[in-house]
């Protein structure tokens, strides 16, 4: 089964209650959900629960003259997960990003070498 975590602000504050979200088949019921996360992770799951979130509507036109119409975005199917006490699901930790070093710093030192070369 194929689970694509969600990074949205909703589920970084479920984080805290142990709590993670997934996009998930919607064909996948709550039992199936919870042994894909609990094989996939290696976590004990003690809950889950699903909602199917309706596609947006949008907007077509099939040309300048053509009359416009309606269609809608694919339906979506989203299962909150919650762990043991204890278990954490380590794809939503924060990763730290290495630190870029200055461009300008670069600049300016190859400069003061070609200065120090003329000179000699």
């Amino acid at each position: 089964m194929e689970l694509i975590p969600r990074a949205t602000e909703k589920t970084y504050l479920e984080q805290a209650k142990r709590t993670y979200a997934f996009i998930v088949p919607k064909s996948a019921s709550k039992q199936a959900v919870a042994e894909a996360v609990a094989e996939e992770f290696k976590v004990t799951v003690t809950d889950v629960r699903t909602l199917m979130r309706k596609g947006k509507a949008t907007r077509y036109s099939k040309g300048k003259h053509a009359y416009p119409g309606t269609t809608y975005r694919q339906d979506k199917k989203i299962a909150y997960v919650t762990l043991k006490d204890g278990d954490s699901i380590q794809v939503f930790e924060e990763v730290e990003e290495p630190a870029k070093e200055d461009k300008s710093a670069k600049t300016t030192d190859k400069k003061s070498e070609e200065k120090k070369g003329d000179k000699k």
